[in-house]
């Protein structure tokens, strides 16, 4: 039964540190169909950034449970309990790391000049790179991205 337990905890644990999809030519279900408000612009800069969710909680804590698990299982009574308690903290630092790793992606920040003359900033993947000097949209959404003319 443990293993299977442990099993279920760690497959959890990969799916929770899934990176989101941040390129530009990505759309969700929700945000298809729903109009955008679309602008003319002009890439003034761009710059290489790391993108990450800054959060670690999920695999923090499914570590921790699978380190619990699995550390349980190191000697009888006194024993088992300590190997329970190293084991979470050991895993919960293991699944932090992991779940790190897992959803850090590169990307590029646009310092874009819009036609109006107002100056705006856009992060997004590295999809589709654009060039300093190349005209542009800016796709006004949640997320606003902007795209090749």
């Amino acid at each position: 039964m443990s293993k299977k337990l442990l099993a279920t905890i760690l497959s959890a644990g990969l799916l929770a540190g899934c990176a989101d999809n941040i390129n530009s030519d990505h759309y969700t279900t929700s945000s298809v169909g729903k109009v955008a408000t679309v602008a003319q612009c002009t890439v003034l800069s761009v710059r290489p950034v790391t993108v990450d969710s800054g959060d670690t909680s999920a695999g923090t804590l499914i570590g921790g449970l699978a380190g619990g698990v699995a550390g349980s299982t190191i000697g009888h009574g006194r024993g088992s309990a300590l190997g329970a308690v190293g084991g979470a903290l050991l895993g919960g630092l293991a699944g932090s790391a992991a779940q790190k790793g897992m959803s850090t992606q590169t990307g590029y920040e646009y310092i874009v000049q819009l036609a109006n003359g107002q100056t705006i900033s856009v992060a997004q993947g590295t999809g589709q790179p654009l060039m300093a000097g190349q005209h542009c949209l800016v796709l006004y959404g949640n997320p606003t991205r902007i795209i090749a003319q």
